[in-house]
């Protein structure tokens, strides 16, 4: 099964506590870091295959080495996709392609600059870390991250970030969780219904 996640920001002190930005109400970043960890692998099998969509980590100053990002993304589950997001550090990349784990004997990790096509479910998903404009499309979705606690105004745009206030349309969604294909048509209708009661 595919999951899709963005903006996961580990070791990202400057978000702990209340804020518009990004609201995390953990004492530590320990505490978020074991939050995400915990609910990534309640939802993902070790079979499945996660597409991060950017900001693993915050920048270098905010996290101690690679190797401890590197601690933290071996204990997840799954296969893992990333997508470079603004955040994102090509020495990180390369010390975590240098080190992979590997996944059912080959590579845990791999990398794209951009962005990723898939379908599924008879849809067209472009992940890509920054949101884009796609205009009028069919059976097409836009996920993306970046915005953290803010959306874009149409239904095809659908933010994956750990953040995201489209969560908020899946009732009981853990914090800082991957989102599956159901959740994200869940996020989707929900987006349509009030995008179309607003006009």
């Amino acid at each position: 099964m595919n999951f899709f996640i963005a903006d996961t920001h580990f070791f990202h002190r400057d978000l702990l506590g209340w804020n518009d930005f990004a609201p995390r109400l953990f004492a530590s970043t320990d505490a978020m870091n074991q939050a995400m960890i915990d609910a990534w692998n309640e939802r993902v099998d070790d079979n499945d295959v996660v597409y991060h969509l950017g900001d693993i980590a915050m920048n270098p100053e905010n996290v101690p080495t690679n190797a401890a990002v590197l601690a933290i993304l071996a204990q997840l589950s799954g296969r893992i996709v990333f997508i470079k997001g603004n955040h994102d550090y090509r020495s990180l990349f390369k010390y975590l392609h240098a080190n992979d784990p590997q996944w059912h004997g080959q590579d845990k990790f791999s990398f794209h600059d951009v962005g990723v096509i898939i379908k599924e479910n008879h849809q067209q998903i472009f992940m890509t870390h920054y949101p884009l404009m796609m205009g009028i499309v069919h059976q097409t979705l836009n996920l993306h991250g970046h915005i953290h606690h803010s959306t874009v105004h149409t239904a095809t745009n659908i933010n994956v970030g750990v953040d995201a206030p489209e969560r908020d349309f899946v009732p009981d969604l853990p914090w800082g969780c991957p989102l599956n294909m159901h959740d994200i048509e869940v996020m989707a209708a929900g987006k349509r219904d009030v995008l179309a009661k607003s006009k």
